[in-house]
């Protein structure tokens, strides 16, 4: 088995509690993995340190392999996201959000399994030219992409619709109106989906594309959409099967990765034991595909299905009564039973 250091953010709210039990769960699977810890968000900020410290940001950049939870970005001047800062630190170009339906998990609909692809790094997220006039009047924000940027996420796409034995991409962006960014987006991705032609292809524009995840979302397979479009429509995918609680993300880049919980620290539900660890959970399913531990991977994914379809011993935002820890004994025990 190969040895891979994890880098471990706890996060805020509810953060420590998921990612612990999340840590139970991968040292059960037996997948050969290490741990070292590392601090960020309002963690930090309360020990005097940066929203993200130099000292997190080394450990990352030693082991290019992290599980974070939820972290919290003070409202207020001066505090950029700690997200943000993360992906264009480590250039972890491409966001994906797998929604999967799972049983039990009350939803609009059933049998859904719909990918997004998100490009992490450019377009209104770019940050790029943010501007308030002194009056208070007038606002500016200047989007920017460019064709390198476009490729690297469109292949990757494509090349993990390729690995997944999917069938479909659509390709979503707003070139009626948005003719030089969105215009160049699509421009590349029909000249990269000339690479795949095992692969059915389709170009939605984004308005259109959220109705018809509304209406049939069973149409869609694989989604790929630059910055803002892909932040909406990935959320969207995930109130189709069940809210943000059972969807996972990871942020990929050329030499390293980052898997988390894409929901908020729930600051409400803070210290009371009964935060659902799903979502995270099934984000250590993609870091051990990630590093192709495919079958611990598999396995992690079944035994949450089982014990969420069961609904016996689930959290309270899934029906249940069962506390994190009491949620995770019972995944645990599953996984050693079935070793």
């Amino acid at each position: 088995m190969n040895k891979n250091t994890v880098t471990v953010i706890p996060g805020d709210g509810i953060g420590p509690d998921i990612v612990d039990a999340t840590v139970r769960i991968l040292k059960a699977l037996d997948c050969g993995l290490e741990f070292e810890y590392a601090i960020a968000g309002q963690a930090a900020l309360d020990k005097g340190l940066d929203l993200v410290p130099e000292e997190t940001l080394a450990v990352l950049r030693r082991n290019r392999l992290a599980l974070k939870g939820p972290i919290t970005t003070p409202v207020g001047g001066g505090f950029s996201s700690v997200n943000v800062t993360l992906r264009k630190t480590f250039d972890l170009f491409a966001n994906v959000r797998p929604a999967l339906s799972i049983p039990g998990v009350k939803s609009r609909y059933d049998n859904v399994d719909i990918m997004t692809v998100r490009e992490n790094i450019e377009g209104i997220y770019s940050g790029l030219g943010q501007t308030v006039s002194d009056d208070g009047e007038t606002a500016e924000l200047r989007s920017r992409i460019t064709r390198t940027e476009s490729e690297r996420l469109l292949r990757f796409a494509y090349e993990t619709a390729v690995k997944q034995g999917r069938k479909k991409v659509t390709v979503v962006h707003k070139a009626n109106i948005m003719k030089s960014t969105s215009g160049l987006f699509l421009d590349v991705a029909r000249k990269v989906r000339e690479d795949y032609p095992q692969l059915e292809h389709e170009e939605m524009i984004v308005d259109a594309c959220a109705m018809q995840l509304a209406m049939n979302p069973h149409r869609f397979d694989v989604i790929v959409t630059t910055n803002l479009f892909g932040d909406i429509l990935s959320d969207l995918c995930a109130g189709l099967i069940g809210g943000l609680g059972v969807a996972p993300g990871a942020n990929i880049g050329e030499h390293g990765g980052l898997f988390e919980a894409v929901h908020g620290s729930a600051p409400d539900i803070a210290g009371q034991g009964i935060a659902n660890p799903t979502a995270i959970m099934l984000a250590g399913a993609l870091m051990l595909d990630y590093i192709e531990l495919h079958d611990k991977a598999k396995q992690l994914r079944r035994t949450v299905r089982q014990v969420v379809g069961e609904g016996e011993i689930v959290t309270p935002d899934l029906g249940g009564r069962a506390s994190t820890s009491e949620f995770t004994d019972e995944l645990v025990r599953r996984l050693e039973q079935n070793s």
